[in-house]
This record gives structure tokens, sequence and C-alpha cells, in this order.
């Protein structure tokens, strides 16, 4: 007989939305499920050894992994309100008996029955063709964390970084940091992606940041021995000539794609979105889909920062308990989505304010 666990509230993704959504739900007294692929919960803060920008309320000046203890904290605080389970991936969601499945580890199989959902799954990296991008030694930036930040294994002696917006500045530093050598750091825009202070920091420590460039080939047998790189126009068309630059290391930071299966299994009304780096859900301003149980937050909504993914959280997770019929206060609420609009303020949210207007629902039909 298949094992069926019940719930109040379950929330996929252990990350800095998952914590804080189920924080906030179990705080108003929500039995709540946490369901984590990873080994640890924490998502990507347990990576980032850098400290966060944002506001007060999001623990601005604060390291990210400092941060994944503090929520770890808080949701102990709540004792067996929430229960979170590692090594756990949900596999599958079926509408007709509203079902979930699951497996922790390779051995054990479950179902898992909830009243609410709150889909705070994150997000993959991207990746980019170019010869021999399969060999052992080509990895995204995210791998390239976890390998230094988690375990303390340097991937290599000498890395050329692809991409300079945030995580490959960010990732970079952090090579550097750790005895590895960065060779130069190729971005195909003509300006860098990221914020100025993080590329400010690596081109003080002389690393080459090359605009209008791309990486052509990996070169090598087993492994990797060498990059070919070569600027691009302003079409994005390779001209002049190609350049070899020696290393062990390719690692790719070209950007991120929300992870939305679950969503299209569900049957939530569902929209490309440029600004927001792929397919998303339409939600309203409560962060609910059109799945009436189903609620979304973090990257799983649209790539942003990880301040604004634990701000959604708070605010799926409490109005996930207000529709499981507990008492919430409206000014909290309010409160949240002030902070929210703070960090989507300004120059540097605009293109997010942009995707999010495109799905974002007044409400739903009953």
């Amino acid at each position: 007989m298949r094992k069926t666990l019940e719930t109040e509230l379950l929330v996929i993704g252990g990350g800095a939305a998952g914590l804080c959504a189920a924080a906030e739900a179990a705080g108003a007294g929500v039995k709540t499920t946490v369901i984590e692929s990873d080994l640890h919960p924490g998502g990507q803060l347990v990576k980032q050894t850098h400290k966060f920008f944002g506001s007060k309320d999001e623990y601005a000046g604060t390291r990210g992994y400092k941060i994944s203890d503090i929520l770890l904290d808080e949701i102990k605080g709540l004792g067996d309100k929430v229960e979170i389970k590692t090594n756990t991936t949900v596999t599958a969601y079926y509408p007709e008996e509203g079902i979930y499945t699951a497996m922790k580890g390779e051995d054990e199989y479950y179902r898992i029955k909830a009243k609410k959902t709150i889909v705070a799954t994150g997000a993959q990296e991207r990746l980019i063709p170019f010869p021999n991008n399969d060999l052992p030694g080509v990895y995204g930036a995210g791998a390239v964390q976890t390998l230094m930040n988690v375990y303390g294994v340097v991937p290599g002696k000498k890395v050329v970084m692809v991409g300079a917006g945030n995580i490959g500045l960010i990732v970079s530093y952090q090579l550097t940091q750790a005895g590895v050598e960065v060779a130069a750091v190729v971005e195909a825009m003509p300006r860098v992606g990221g914020y100025w202070v993080h590329a400010a920091k690596i081109r003080r420590l002389g690393i080459p940041i090359l605009l209008q460039h791309t990486i052509t080939e990996a070169l090598g047998d087993q492994t990797i021995t060498g990059a070919v790189i070569q600027p691009l126009n302003d079409k994005f068309e390779r001209v002049g000539e190609p350049q070899k630059i020696d290393c062990d290391v390719i690692c790719m930071a070209v950007g991120l794609t929300p992870t939305t299966e679950l969503f299209w299994q569900a049957g939530c009304k569902m929209l490309f979105v440029p600004q927001l780096c792929g397919h998303v859900p339409f939600r309203d301003n409560t962060m609910r889909t059109s799945n009436p149980d189903i609620w979304v937050a973090g990257d799983a909504s649209g790539i942003e920062e990880a301040s604004a993914a634990m701000v959604e959280g708070r605010i799926a997770g409490f109005s996930a308990a207000k529709a499981l019929g507990k008492n919430m206060e409206q000014t909290k609420f309010d409160e949240y989505w002030k902070r929210l609009e703070h960090l989507r303020a300004g120059e540097v949210g605009e293109k997010i304010r942009g995707g999010i207007c495109q799905v974002l629902s007044a409400g739903w039909e009953a």
C-alpha cells in the first residue's frame, strides 16, 4: 500500500522563498510541510558568502548562508508546526486527485495530499551551445558555488567566466578568494549586467572584463585545456580574430530559467515573459495562481534577487494561511507589499516591474 502524507500546507522548495513562506504560515498556526530536493534546506542561500544588498528587513549586510541560519532558527522556534523533508523531490502533480508524488532519495516513494500548496521551486541554470561544451570542466556558476562554498572544493586552477551579470561577477571574486585564477570574464553585451560594485571589485584584482565577446569553442580531449573567444558587433555577429585562452575550467553564468513544470501539470495559466526569464504563472497580489489551491513565490515566479524572493514567500505564506481560515492582519500584508515595492523601485527594478505587470491579475473568476 502506498504511503500518503497529509498536510494543511505543502511548500515545495526549501530555499529563501520557501522557508519564508513556511515560517509565515506556520507562525499563523498552519501545519506546514516543506519538501526540499537538496540534502539540506536553504537553497541558494547556503552558497552565498557575500553580503546582501536590499533593506534591513531582508537582512542587508548579512551573508547569505547566515540568512539561511536565521530563517531556519525562526522555523525551529515554531516547534512541530513545520516539518522539513530533505533529499526529497516532488515528481508530479495529479489534478484529478489533487495528489503530489514524491521520492525521498532513490528508494522511498509516497504521495502527498495538501489542502493548499506554495510552489517555490526556484530556477535552473541556463547553458549556451558551443563545440565541446559537454567536456568535464564546463560548469554552471551555481555548481561552482556549490563545490567551493558548500563542499570546500575548488573546480580547477584557471577559469574563463562567461557572463558579467551579478552571479558571474560574484563567483569570479569568490574564485579568486579561493586561490583560483580567473583569466577573463567574457560578456556578449556592450555593458556589464551586474552591479558596478561587483565589477569594480574584480577589476581591482586585475581580472579583465571583455565586453561584446562570446565563447565559440571549448578546447581539449578528455578535459578542458582552453577556450576560444571572439568579438561581437552590435548585431551579435562574430567579427575579428578568434582568441585562445588557456584554462582548465569554463564557468557559465548566462542566466536562469524559472522551474515551472508543476504549474503546467496543475493547469495554471502561464505566459512567456522575457523580463522574468521564461514561462511563469499568472498570479494576483496574494501570489495565488489561476489554480485556487496553488501559490507561487521566488524565482519560480520570475528571476529576481533573493531579497524579493523572501518577501514574496512571506506574502504567499500569509495568503495561504488566510485561505485556510487563519485570522490574519491586513496591515501586515500591506507592509510586505511596501517592502517588495521598495526592493523593485528605481532603474534597477524597471525590468522586473515591466514583466510582472504582464502576469499580475486583478483577481480570479469564481
